[in-house]
C-alpha cells in the first residue's frame, strides 16, 4: 500500500514540478512525508518507467509515459522525434542512433508499440538495436518508425 501511495506522489510530483535528480525527489517526497532512501527512489523510478527529457527551467527532468489504446500517446511520439537521429535496416537488424543519453528512451517506446515483427530490443546510451526475423519485417518496422518521426 505505501508503495503504491508513493508511486502516486513521485507521478504528481513529477507532473507539477522540474525534477532533474534522485536527490530532488527524495527531498520532495520527505516533504510530502514520504522516508525514502536514494535506493527506493532509483528502484520505483525503474518501476515506473520514467525517463528525463529536456526541461523549461532546468537541463533535463522526469517524466513518464502513458499509452492509450489506439498506440502512442503524443508524450511518447514527440520524445522519439526529439531524441532520434537517424534509423538504418541492416539485414533483420534495425539500428537507431540517438542523441546521447537517449538510446534508453527510445528503446522503451519501440518496446511500447508492440510490433509484432519485433523479436526484440537493446538500448545503449545512444543506439537502440531492433531484432526482427527478417529483412523484409525490418524494413516494414522501420518504415513505421520513420512515419512516427515525420509525424
Amino acid at each position: 500500500m505505501l508503495r503504491n501511495a508513493r508511486h502516486s506522489k513521485i507521478l504528481e510530483l513529477i507532473q507539477s514540478k522540474e525534477i532533474e535528480t534522485q536527490e530532488e525527489l527524495c527531498a520532495e517526497l520527505a516533504a510530502c512525508n514520504f522516508a525514502v532512501t536514494q535506493a527506493t527512489v532509483s528502484r520505483d523510478i525503474k518501476e515506473l518507467h520514467l525517463f528525463k527529457v529536456k526541461g523549461e527551467r532546468k537541463r533535463f527532468r522526469y517524466t513518464s509515459i502513458s499509452v492509450s489504446e489506439s498506440g502512442i500517446s503524443e508524450k511518447m511520439r514527440s520524445l522519439f522525434q526529439a531524441c532520434v537521429e537517424g534509423i538504418r535496416p541492416v539485414q533483420n537488424l534495425i539500428v537507431i542512433k540517438t542523441m546521447n543519453g537517449n538510446g534508453g528512451n527510445a528503446g522503451v517506446v519501440v518496446d511500447k508499440l508492440g510490433y509484432r515483427e519485433v523479436v526484440g530490443t537493446i538500448s545503449g546510451d545512444d543506439t537502440v538495436l531492433i531484432i526482427c526475423e527478417t529483412p523484409a519485417e525490418a524494413h516494414t518496422v522501420c518504415g513505421k518508425l520513420e512515419a512516427i518521426i515525420k509525424g
